[in-house]
């Protein structure tokens, strides 16, 4: 399949709510993900070099990029882009500009690559490409991934809250479920925090594939996981303790309605991929279906919540 990259590249008073903008753009036509440039101050930089690889990128401008598939769809897809585009620079959000280019289904699988390094998640989680070297501190818990196509690199904040969620409230033995499971880097990340029984499900069978390939790569017991193409929680009967699911707000109301029903007595919901003008939305609503809103944690305008099924 051939691919068409856009790249926005942008300024505002305000990056990261612009960014968020721009992100919702494609999150609209249905992406998983994009890659978000932002510059790096030099104290940024030292930061990272001081644990990390010494080769990262640093970046003049803002950006987000977006992969399309070049089909029938593309030029509408385009016509909308620049459509939402004119109407950000006209409320005076930002002024950008937009370069497209073609590129091929294996280019595209690889050049994100060099966006991805090995981070520090929490004070004890790792998170390392498979393609990258790192030696692990004493303490340290390597989580290692290789998303291929599917979502999930495990650097965005959203994923980042999750995992320290997880961290904080998941319980030994507790039967853990990923909904829209991507990479598989939540439940890698459970797994190795002491999870029992595991599921992941996800619409896409490629995110599947690369889920079940992840696992493997981190020596999770194929006895531990189920990993299934689904749409949300529809079709599970197990019951679970402790449930996460990181997409878009929009998707995570919709489950609100269904996701207590795969939910054990008291079990636990961490929730993400919220940004932060929509947290009151999705607040609401679990309160509204019988949820009690645990904590609720920001990182660069995007938000997670922990709740309890009451």
């Amino acid at each position: 399949m051939k691919w068409v990259e856009a790249r926005i590249v942008f300024d505002a008073q305000d990056p990261g709510i612009a960014a968020d903008c721009i992100s919702e753009i494609f999150y609209d036509f249905g992406l998983q993900g994009v890659i978000v440039e932002s510059p790096k101050t030099e104290a940024d930089t030292d930061t990272d070099i001081d644990w990390a690889e010494t080769d990262i990128t640093c970046y003049t401008e803002h950006a987000i990029i977006g992969y399309l598939p070049k089909n029938d769809q593309l030029a509408e897809r385009c016509r909308i882009m620049e459509t939402q585009l004119d109407r950000l620079t006209r409320e005076g959000l930002l002024t950008c500009r937009t370069a497209f280019r073609d590129i091929d289904e294996e280019d595209w699988a690889h050049s994100w690559k060099q966006y991805f390094y090995t981070e520090k998640i929490t004070d004890t989680i790792v998170i390392k490409p498979s393609w990258r070297t790192y030696q692990p501190e004493p303490g340290e818990t390597v989580l290692e991934i290789d998303p291929g196509m599917a979502f999930g690199t495990g650097t965005h904040p959203t994923t980042r809250m999750c995992i320290a969620l997880i961290e904080k409230y998941l319980r030994p033995e507790d039967r853990f479920l990923d909904i829209g499971t991507g990479s598989g880097i939540l439940m890698i990340a459970a797994a190795r925090l002491g999870a029992g029984a595991m599921t992941g499900i996800d619409n896409d069978e490629v995110a599947v594939s690369v889920a079940r390939e992840n696992l493997a790569r981190n020596h999770i017991p194929p006895a531990q996981f189920e990993i299934k193409t689904g749409h949300l929680a529809d079709n599970l009967t197990t019951r679970y303790s402790l449930v996460t699911a990181n997409i878009l707000s929009e998707i995570i109301v919709q489950l609100a309605d269904a996701v207590h029903g795969v939910m054990e007595p008291n079990g636990l919901f961490i929730c993400s991929g919220i940004i932060e003008s929509k947290q009151k939305m999705v607040t609401d609503k679990l309160l509204s279906v019988g949820f009690e809103i645990l904590e609720v944690r920001i990182q660069d305008e995007w938000v997670a919540i922990a709740s309890r099924l009451t």
